[in-house]
């Protein structure tokens, strides 16, 4: 099982960037699919989670300015990432796994995303 990001960059704050992961392999379809940052100094830490149908959980911190979504044919998750701030500068880690609250069995290599004040 392979999970590839892309989208990653530089932007200013109050900007937008969408992340893409692409699952390859014997992945499943019924995998929750999540996105983790881990900013430097600090301990990677979930942003959310989507389960195959649907079911959506966002961390407290992007509530409201990042949206989840997958499309399952595609073995695709997105993150749509709009108001960025300062704080959201981190490398971001795709991830697949059985847990909603910490999809873990299969990870990404991550994409830097820094926001520029």
């Amino acid at each position: 099982v392979q999970l590839v990001e892309s989208g990653g960059g530089l932007v200013q704050a109050g900007g937008s960037l969408r992340l893409s992961c692409v699952a390859s392999g014997s992945i499943s379809s019924g995998n929750v699919m999540g996105w983790y940052r881990q900013a430097p100094g600090k301990q990677r830490a979930l942003v959310g989670s989507i389960t195959s149908g649907g079911s959506i959980i966002y961390a407290d911190s992007v509530k409201g300015r990042f949206t989840i979504s997958r499309d399952n044919a595609k073995n695709t998750v997105y993150l749509q990432m709009s108001n960025l701030k300062s704080e959201d500068t981190a490398v971001y880690y795709c991830a697949a796994g059985r847990s909603v609250l910490k999809p873990s069995d299969y990870w990404g290599p991550g994409t830097q995303v820094t926001v520029s004040s």
